[in-house]
Order: C-alpha cells, then sequence, then structure tokens
C-alpha cells in the first residue's frame, strides 16, 4: 500500500504510509481530495458558537498519525498538492454559493472564512 487516500478531521487527502505506531498509521499528505469543513464540529451549521474554526487543509508533506480504518488504498495518479488544494477549495465554495449565502447564516460565515483562507492559500498556490 504505497499511495493512500485518507480521512483526517473533516477533510480528504492523498498520501502515502510512512511509518506504523501503535498509535495508528503515519500518513505523509501528497494531495487534497475535500477540503476540510469550517465552524465548529460539536455544533454543526451554527454560527452563535464559542469559536467558529477556520479551519486549513493540510501542508504538503505534513506527516499525521490516523486509525488504519480511514485509510485506503489508492491506484490512480496523485495530483500536485497546489492544484489539488485549488480544485477542492473552488468545489467547496462553489457548493456553498449554491446554497443561497444571503439566506443561510451559517453558509455566510463558512464564506467569509474561505474568503480568510483564500489570501492563506496564495502562497501554497504559487
Amino acid at each position: 500500500m504505497n499511495q493512500i487516500r485518507f480521512t483526517y478531521k473533516t477533510g480528504k487527502y492523498f498520501g502515502r504510509l510512512f511509518a506504523e505506531r501503535p498509535q495508528g498509521l503515519v500518513v505523509e499528505v501528497l494531495a487534497v481530495e475535500k477540503h476540510p469543513i469550517q465552524g465548529d464540529l460539536h455544533n454543526p451549521n451554527q454560527v452563535d458558537v464559542p469559536l467558529f474554526h477556520v479551519r486549513t487543509a493540510l501542508h504538503p508533506h505534513e506527516k499525521v498519525t490516523v486509525a488504519p480504518g480511514v485509510v485506503y488504498a489508492y491506484e490512480g495518479e496523485i495530483p500536485s498538492y497546489a492544484e489539488s488544494l485549488r480544485q477542492a477549495f473552488d468545489k467547496e465554495v462553489e457548493r456553498l454559493n449554491g446554497q443561497n449565502p444571503q439566506a443561510d447564516a451559517f453558509v455566510q460565515k463558512c464564506l467569509e472564512n474561505y474568503k480568510e483562507l483564500e489570501s492563506i492559500y496564495a502562497k501554497r498556490w504559487g
């Protein structure tokens, strides 16, 4: 299992198995499949929470420990990190824009987070 897909918190990534430890599998991030969800995971779709998290995608070559149950072999071609991050970011913004942001405070807050993330990601996009 050289190439893998894995879930980390609310994001999905492509990567490779780096090491096996008693705590779980250490995986290396190579690309982003699905951007992490914004907000408070304990209070989904709520804006009036103590901290509305700005969740960034994991960095390229970052290593994280995950449970074996969230790791799957992957046979396809893995895109470049920058390209995959841009696509995952754009897909999530498009999905949120399709949910009538003017009528939904949660969607508005998520889109505000994505505006902030866009400036952070500009360096990663190159």
